[in-house]
Order: C-alpha cells, then sequence, then structure tokens
C-alpha cells in the first residue's frame, strides 16, 4: 500500500506536465496563444506549423505532409485532454509514447539528434511511456469511474447477502 501511495503525486504530476504540453502547442498551431511572430507564439497559425512540419518530415512525399500534420495535432489534442482529465490514462500515455517518439525520430532524421534532445521530445516519450507504467492514477477520472464500478459491486453483493440472509432466516 505505501509504494502506491508513493505514486500519487508522481502520477499527478507527469499527467500535468504531458497533457499541458501537448494541449500547449496545438493551442499554438491553432493561433490561440496568438499570432505568429508575438512574443512566446511557435507558429500562431497552421500555415506556419505546417511548414514546419515540411521540414520535420522533409523525407516524406510533399504531398503527405498536411494529413501526418493533422494526425499529429488530433492526436496531441486528444491524448493530452485525456491524460490531463486522466481518462483511459494507460492507453493515452502509451499512444502520447508513440507519437512523441515518432515526433523525435522524424526530428532527428531532419535536423540531427541535437534537434530532439534539445526540445526533450524523447523525454516527453519516455515520460508517456512511464506514465502508462504507473499502477494507479490518483484524482484522475479513471480513479473516479474505478470508485463508482467497485461501489457498486460492492452494493450488488450487499443486496444479494442481504436476500440471501434473508431467505435462510425464514
Amino acid at each position: 500500500m505505501q509504494l502506491i501511495q508513493s505514486f500519487k503525486l508522481p502520477s499527478l504530476y507527469l499527467r500535468i506536465a504531458i497533457g499541458s504540453a501537448y494541449l500547449w502547442e496545438v493551442a499554438d498551431r491553432l493561433g490561440v496563444l496568438g499570432a505568429n511572430g508575438k512574443p512566446h507564439v511557435g507558429w500562431g497559425d497552421w500555415a506556419h506549423f505546417v511548414a514546419y512540419a515540411r521540414q520535420v518530415m522533409s523525407f516524406l512525399p510533399a504531398s503527405l505532409i498536411p494529413a501526418f500534420a493533422t494526425l499529429a495535432t488530433i492526436g496531441e489534442a486528444v491524448f493530452g485532454f485525456l491524460i490531463l482529465i486522466g481518462l483511459f490514462t494507460r492507453v493515452a500515455a502509451i499512444g502520447s509514447g508513440i507519437l512523441g517518439l515518432c515526433f523525435a525520430i522524424a526530428m532527428a532524421i531532419s535536423f540531427g539528434i541535437e534537434s530532439p534532445l534539445g526540445y526533450s521530445v524523447f523525454t516527453l516519450s519516455a515520460a508517456s511511456f512511464l506514465l502508462a507504467t504507473l499502477p494507479s492514477y490518483a484524482w484522475s477520472t479513471d480513479s473516479w469511474l474505478s470508485h463508482i464500478k467497485i461501489n457498486k459491486q460492492l452494493s450488488a453483493y450487499q443486496n444479494m447477502n442481504s436476500a440471501e440472509a434473508i431467505l435462510n432466516h425464514k
């Protein structure tokens, strides 16, 4: 029990760090954080993000880049949201780890190994895989749903035992 207790804060911290990182990048490429060229804005709009995606995936046919950029953005939005709220956490974390690893490899191929290392893309991928291995996810939707399910099972079991006791008592 002590071991599981020690994972509560790190699990929450990993979920917040991974989920918010993905959602921040999605917000940036959709222009939510401001226009391109403004302080603390990386892309500022979809066109600038796709231009960057063309550089990252320069080894692929140019016609595929918009589709991969869209899939990556949808993946980041979905995985980021699910991880942040803690819903289907293990599956979302594995998906996040794979997505991050693919992105890191693409960056390494196109820009050299220092790029994904400098931007901590391998770290994000590894953190996602680590999150997937944790035994539980405190303060998550998964945890809340699990407690509801357990309570329903206990209630059904108690009702069954009460009915059985009444039948045996007669």
